[in-house]
């Protein structure tokens, strides 16, 4: 898709690669992170529940990009299908309402992976 559908797309191919690189920079720090803390002896297990950010930082990158949806450019109303920064604003009510949704439902979606995904880490021996 290459041009706005509400609740549906809102960025275009620049920006679907840019939450892309943010997904697997996230993850990978994640994975870093979590072999840093499996790997320490002397941190408390509750130091484990730390990685639930980087989790739910790549989450929302993947999400967003797999659904070719910017959840930020969807709470602020706005979309991109130019040079990175080149927002448009949308200015249907009903449109602004459902891009909303989206957002919220990436955010929700995001949360619920990262959250699934730590508490499997933090239960490991």
């Amino acid at each position: 898709m290459s041009e706005y559908v509400p609740g549906a797309c809102n960025i275009g191919s620049r920006e679907i690669m840019r939450r892309r690189a943010v997904g697997i920079a996230a993850l990978v720090f994640a994975l870093i992170s979590g072999y840093t803390l499996l790997a320490a002896d002397d941190l408390a297990r509750s130091a484990r529940w730390g990685i639930f950010f980087p989790l739910f930082v790549s989450a929302i990158g993947f999400i967003q990009a797999r659904n070719k949806f910017c959840m930020a450019y969807g709470l602020a109303g706005t979309f991109n299908f130019g040079k990175i920064g080149d927002m448009e604003r949308v200015f249907d009510a009903e449109s602004k309402k459902v891009d909303r949704r989206k957002a919220i439902s990436i955010v929700v979606q995001s949360a619920l992976i990262a959250a699934l995904a730590t508490a499997l880490f933090a239960s490991l021996p």
